[in-house]
């Protein structure tokens, strides 16, 4: 049986694994030329549909996120810098010897569901016939933009988070965020450090936590424990 996966990020990786020690065939498309996903910092890159920023550090714990068969080393802090998850990241594969299944800089323009399998046609022109198809592109790929009314009167700047990288240009500037999730927070810390004024407008409260307890357990494994 041979098995598609697209993407070589967080979820990619380990699906090449899990089909591997199933005896599957498995075939790994990436569109970029590194693996990681958004973990990858690559702020520059036109290929690249999403990146963490400069600052990034995940909000989960690395006992609650880490791959149960790839144990983080003990060193590591609990919430990890993105570039220690990116490393974290190429060792799980290179363990595994996953890349070997992977082919780089190969974009997938479309997949079709026929009576064999799933026809998938690369950016290339290749086509490709598999029995499985798993798609491990994740959901950070694409920004989603809320409706405002009259947002076109607004004069100022207005950005995606998907395209924040760092604080660069913000220098001096009232900047005003809509929402109150894991990325609003951390660009609105990136931004207190340089700008004039932050401001963040909720639609409803919310709870908002230190990543360690004060004995310094970290609150998702007290919390989900």
């Amino acid at each position: 049986m041979r098995v598609c996966v697209v993407g070589a990020g967080v979820s990619g990786l380990p699906s090449i694994k899990a089909c591997l020690e199933e005896g599957l065939e498995v075939v790994c498309y990436e569109k970029t030329a590194d693996l990681g996903g958004l973990w990858n910092y690559r702020p520059d890159d036109p290929t690249v549909g999403g990146t963490v920023m400069a600052t990034t550090v995940v909000n989960t714990s690395k006992e609650m996120m880490a791959y149960s068969d790839f144990l983080p080393d003990e060193k590591i802090p609990n919430f990890m810098h993105h570039s220690l998850l990116l490393k974290y990241i190429r060792d799980y594969a290179d363990t595994f010897d996953l890349l070997k299944h992977v082919r780089f800089n190969t974009a997938v323009r479309m997949i079709t569901k026929e009576a064999d399998g799933w026809r998938v046609e690369l950016e290339n022109g290749e086509v490709e016939v598999f029995d499985r198809l798993m798609l491990c592109t994740g959901h950070h790929e694409l920004p989603q933009y809320p409706q405002i009314r009259e947002m076109d009167r607004f004069k100022g700047r207005v950005m995606h988070a998907h395209e924040y990288r760092d604080y660069k240009g913000f220098e001096g500037k009232d900047v005003f965020l809509l929402g109150i999730g894991n990325s609003a927070l951390d660009i609105a810390v990136d931004l207190a450090k340089v700008a004039k004024s932050v401001t963040i407008s909720t639609r409803r409260g919310s709870w908002i936590f230190n990543r360690v307890s004060q004995g310094g357990m970290p609150y998702d494994i007290l919390l989900m424990t």
